[in-house]
């Protein structure tokens, strides 16, 4: 039997009609504290707390019942905070995929003495370092061509650029790259 008196109670808490603005500024603080205690960044929290923000407003995992909003906001908190964690995953092994190859670690013993084991480990991980330290830009597009092994074509085609700009880009990351490392050597 249809109660129109439940109905009318059910339509004043759609999810529709919150203010996420005001429910997010409410819940700011200690929603940023479980992101923070999840990530282990500080610098990242501003960026899952973005994202917590706009999953809510777009309702993306929508919310069922308005009056549960609270353990729905840290339900999605803590989903936010482990998709960036896994794409930060993601990004640490292209990167350490990319330094092998660019700077293969050879542990045969018979090829290499300690100290050059010890050398060129230093050298891959500063690798990986300057890689940190450059554009995303300039990542994605060294790592698509090193890790991924797509060809300037490739890239054009897949990120809706020409040849030529793929192969200027390809040539500034190198360069800005090279920059890094070579700063990093001087310095010490």
């Amino acid at each position: 039997m249809f109660d129109f008196k439940q109905k009318m109670t059910d339509t004043a808490l759609l999810p529709e009609m919150i203010d996420w603005e005001a429910v997010l500024r409410e819940h700011e603080s200690w929603l940023k504290t479980i992101i923070g205690a999840r990530v282990g960044e500080a610098a990242a929290v501003e960026e899952v707390w973005q994202e917590v923000s706009l999953a809510a407003i777009k309702q993306q995992s929508p919310l069922q019942d308005a009056t549960r909003v609270t353990p729905w906001l840290y339900q999605l908190a803590v989903r936010q905070s482990l998709l960036y964690r896994r794409k930060m995953g993601r990004r640490r092994k292209l990167v350490e995929r990319y330094v092998e190859r660019v700077m293969p670690v050879t542990h045969d013993q018979n090829e290499q003495s300690p100290l050059d084991l010890l050398l060129a480990d230093e050298r891959h991980e500063q690798v990986r370092q300057a890689l940190e330290t450059i554009s995303e830009d300039d990542r994605e597009i060294l790592l698509l061509k090193y890790v991924h092994e797509w060809s300037c074509r490739d890239m054009a085609d897949n990120l809706g650029l020409t040849i030529s700009a793929i192969q200027a880009r390809l040539h500034r990351a190198r360069q800005r790259l090279r920059d890094i490392l070579n700063d990093e050597t001087a310095e010490e």
